[in-house]
């Protein structure tokens, strides 16, 4: 990013924006956001940013791939606050979240595995059979709204049973899995449209070999994040660095 030589190392808003392909309303509004720190102002009342403004920049763009904006957004306003620590806890949760994207991952490819020996009966044995769990106790289970479950049910990606007495939805194993595929495919960005001919074609295919695309896709997504992660720690440790 080229600076302003000629003025003493300062740098306008149009020599931050360039660099990084925005608009000059674009750093202002960062700025106002907290997302940079507070511009000293020329005697004519420009802003004049520093290269300590640059890298505040580099670094929240660095962190938007892997974190997304409201985290970025989070973790560049509390290093400008000089509260370190909380930007490390957000960062932390992150990672959390990362790692337990992954560890869903890997919960519906074993579950697609298990889904071979059991997709062979009868495809209403397990709706005719007794038990199952209603609406409430497995969408806590999934942290969801009922609402949710119901949306699904419109679109045809569970297909609950009704209890003949009381008219209550009923899920029995194999809407329940059906339910958590969904919501995995929904966690890794896959939309209702997107999801249901995936869900029919297991279910017809009696196998999980038309997820298998898809299940690659989200493992290379979750690699991408994780090594973005791994760039924006670098950039916002360059841009603590600078701030002493």
């Amino acid at each position: 990013m080229g600076r302003n030589l000629q003025n003493g190392g300062r740098l306008r808003p149009v020599d931050l924006a360039r660099g990084h392909g925005l608009s000059t309303q674009a750093i202002r509004n960062y700025e106002e956001a907290g997302i940079l720190p507070a511009a000293a102002r020329t005697p004519s009342g420009y802003r004049a940013y520093t290269s300590m403004h640059a890298m505040a920049l580099g670094a929240f763009l660095a962190l938007l791939p892997g974190h997304g904006h409201r985290t970025a957004t989070s973790v560049m306003r509390a290093v400008n606050r000089g509260e370190v620590d909380e930007a490390c806890r957000l960062i932390d949760e992150s990672h959390a979240q990362l790692l337990d994207d992954r560890r869903t991952l890997q919960a519906v490819e074993r579950a697609l595995r298990d889904l071979a020996p059991t997709t062979g009966s009868a495809p209403d044995a397990a709706v005719s059979g007794p038990g199952g769990t209603f609406i409430g106790p497995l969408a806590d289970t999934l942290g969801i709204r009922p609402a949710t479950l119901r949306k699904w049910e419109g679109a045809g990606l569970v297909r609950p049973r009704r209890d003949p007495l009381t008219g209550y939805r009923v899920y029995d194993e194999a809407d329940v899995r059906d339910a958590r595929l969904v919501h995995q495919l929904r966690r890794g960005g896959y939309l209702l449209e997107q999801i249901a001919p995936l869900i029919a074609q297991v279910r017809a295919a009696g196998g999980p070999a038309p997820l298998e695309a898809a299940l690659s896709d989200w493992h290379g997504r979750l690699s991408a994040r994780g090594r973005a992660m791994l760039t924006g720690a670098a950039e916002l440790e360059a841009y603590l660095r600078e701030r002493g």
